[in-house]
Order: structure tokens, then sequence, then C-alpha cells
């Protein structure tokens, strides 16, 4: 058991050196008693499935920001794949009312682009504009290229940016893992690389029409990143984000477990070396957890079987500051704009005081049994990962502690 200060010394520090009148750091590293702890601006998670209202057995509002702040991270962009789908005020108030009662943290919600996500027409664009971070459809791809169209010509007139969840279901051919080499062996159905990227080569496309702001949820290939690349050089409006499971892992590491199936699917190693190139140069900005937790029971089914979707906030930073920074492949700076900089200035999100301190030196193994998520289905369950976050602050409050272990 390590000697860690107590919140008092934290807080103390904090507001001398940290966050001290001169400007406020990124990060900042301070020894207490022997402890090196590092100081990190609250992270930000533009992608979060946090199931409430209508799925609270898989996560709730509260269960989730607990989640979040455990991982750093002290403001979530909540998806609208609910029960009601935010696509109007009413229902999108069914959802602000649980934030305002249970949220440890900030948590800013997407508006839907379309009636009940179900692609046939815009939502309440206008209603919804001044409370929403922005418009997606996530969990499903917009198919109608004329509605796509419209949609971006009014987030344009609203300011608001369109997120795309970018999938043809028209080239899904029954696959719920990647088409590659672990598929061919083990005699799965592949979800290929062009239902992805060639729904966001059409919108690029839309974009030199419209004009529009644009952002492209969990890039997965190899193609998505060389489209995006281009689209930038162009000089249009848009950015990505990646998650850390397409950058860690690919279909060498699956396994007939249901905590390796996500959507997209685990790619293959050509397309997770593309993803780290293009973390290096700028293509990818952010990288976001896409965290989707289900039950038990509903990841318990094999490959073929189990939903879609795993846990992402409590591992996100030890998982890539262990893999990619520990390991030189990018910078620990470069890293905090992936998670801080970036994401907020993107959309929008003030950064305040909040804050989390670290033990980077402490090594464990990813146990997701100790997680505060309802979800506990990961794919780096048993790495053995350095990096535990020891305290949380948002808006002032202490939101999460673990300084007595």
């Amino acid at each position: 058991m390590k000697n860690y200060p107590d919140e008092k010394t934290l807080r103390e520090f904090e507001k001398r050196s940290f966050c001290s009148g001169k400007g406020r750091n990124l990060f900042l590293s301070e020894t207490f008693g022997g402890n090196t702890l590092t100081f990190f601006s609250g992270f930000c998670d533009v992608h979060v499935h946090l199931r409430e209202p209508g799925f609270f057995y898989k996560e709730t509002i509260k269960s989730g920001t607990a989640a979040a702040a455990r991982g750093g991270y002290t403001a979530v962009c909540s998806m609208p794949n609910l029960n009601p789908v935010p696509d109007s005020i009413s229902h999108l108030s069914e959802q602000t009312s649980i934030i305002e009662k249970d949220a440890l943290i900030n948590v800013y919600p997407y508006g839907s682009i379309t009636v009940g996500e179900k692609g046939s027409k815009l939502s309440d664009m206008e209603a919804l504009s001044p409370y929403v971070c922005a418009f997606s459809d996530d969990g499903k791809g917009v198919r109608d290229g004329r509605l796509m169209r419209a949609a971006m010509k009014k987030a344009k007139s609203l300011g608001k940016i369109i997120v795309a969840h970018c999938e043809d279901e028209s080239l899904l051919f029954g696959g719920y893992i990647h088409d590659g080499e672990y598929a061919a062996a083990h005699g799965h159905k592949g979800i290929s690389s062009e239902s992805e990227w060639k729904q966001i080569e059409r919108d690029v496309s839309l974009l030199r029409e419209t004009g529009a702001a644009y952002h492209v949820c969990h890039v997965s290939t190899k193609e998505s990143v060389e489209i995006i690349r281009r689209a930038k050089r162009e000089g249009l409006d848009i950015t990505c984000e990646t998650a850390p499971h397409y950058l860690i892992l690919d279909d060498s590491y699956m396994a007939e477990d249901g905590r390796f199936k996500m959507n997209p699917p685990l790619r293959s190693k050509e397309d997770r070396l593309a993803l780290l190139d293009g973390i290096r140069d700028g293509t990818v900005d952010m990288i976001a957890t896409d965290h989707a937790p289900h039950s038990a029971e509903e990841k318990s089914r094999g490959l073929k079987d189990s939903l879609m979707g795993v846990t992402g906030l409590e591992t996100a930073f030890p998982v890539l500051y262990t893999k990619l920074v520990k390991t030189g492949s990018i910078t620990l700076e470069k890293l905090i704009k992936l998670l801080v900089v970036n994401p907020r200035a993107r959309f929008g999100i003030p950064l305040g005081k909040d804050y989390s301190v670290w033990d980077l030196n402490c090594e464990y193994t990813v146990n997701p049994a100790e997680f505060l998520s309802k979800g506990k289905s990961t794919p780096f369950e048993g790495m053995k990962v350095f990096g535990k976050n020891l305290f949380t602050v948002c808006g002032g409050r202490t939101v999460y502690s673990d300084l007595e272990n």
C-alpha cells in the first residue's frame, strides 16, 4: 500500500501550481512523500453510450459518469440511440432531467439526425440545437444521401456539427466481425472495410456541396484514414475520432469471446498501423472510447451472437499510456491533446479547472470486476497496464477518490 497524500494536499498544489493564476497546465508532475503523481486536465470523450433513458439495465447516467470519473473524464457526450431517441425537445428532456439529477460529471447530449434514428425524416433540429452538442444517428448510418445533404445544410445553418456513424448496411452481408484472416480461419461472416469507407467517401462529396462541419465516428480502416486525410488537404471542415481498441488491437488478437465484438470491428494490423500514422500526422483528431456497455448475458453469447459494444471509460488512459506512450509510439503531450485539447476545441466544451491525479508508475492488471460501469466486457481484460487514477475533480467537486488504496 502506497502512502499517497490526502485530498487537502492535492487541492493546495492544484491551486498553487497546476491551475494557478498564471494560466493552467495540461499536465504537471510533482513528488509527494516519495510518490511522483501527475495532474491532468479533465479528459473529454465525445462518444459515450450512457444507455439512459431506455436501457438502464446496461448502464445508467449515474453508473456511466462514475466510470468516467474513475477514468479521469470530466466531460462526455452521450450518444442518442436511446428510448426515446432525442429527436424532439420532449424526448430530449427525459434524458436531461436524469442528467441534472444523477450525473457526476458534465454530460453533453447529442440530438439525433433523423426521427427515431430511422433515416427517413429529419429530427426537430432547429428546436434541439441550443440544447445539444451536435447531431448524430450513431448506431446507424444515414443511408439516404439526399437526407444527409439536407441534414448537413440544416446543421450548417444552426452552427452545429454532423457526427456520422459511417456504415453502409447494404455492404454488411450478414457479417459481424472484420472480413479478414480470423474470420476466414474460424468460419465467421465478415464485415467489409468498404461498408465504412464508402459512406465516408459519399459524405465527403456532400461536404463539398454544403460546406458543413462534419465529424466521423470510430474510424477503423486504412481507406477511411486516407479519405479523411485528402479531405483535410482540400480544406473541408472535417474531423474524426478513433477508439483505443483500434489503436492497440487488431483481428490477430481475436478470440471466441463476445468481449472482442464491437462495431466497427477490430480490423487488420495494416489498418491499425494506418490509424497510428493518422494519429501522428493529425489526420485523426481525437480518441473517443465508444463506451458501449451491455449486460453480462448479452455479451456471453460468443462472437456470432453477442451484442456489439465494449466498455472503455475506465481503461482508456492506462491502456493508451502503456501501449503508446511508454513504447515511444506517441508522446504524452500528443496523447493529452487527443484526450483533452482537440475534442474540447472541436465540440466547444469548456475545460474549467477540472482535473485528475494519477500514479503513472503503478502497474496492475485490468480486472472488469473492479469497474464502476455496469458493463464489464472489455478486450483489455487481463492486460498489464501502468497508470492508476487516484482523484478526479469536476466543477470543484470531488467525483472520484482512491487515495487510501
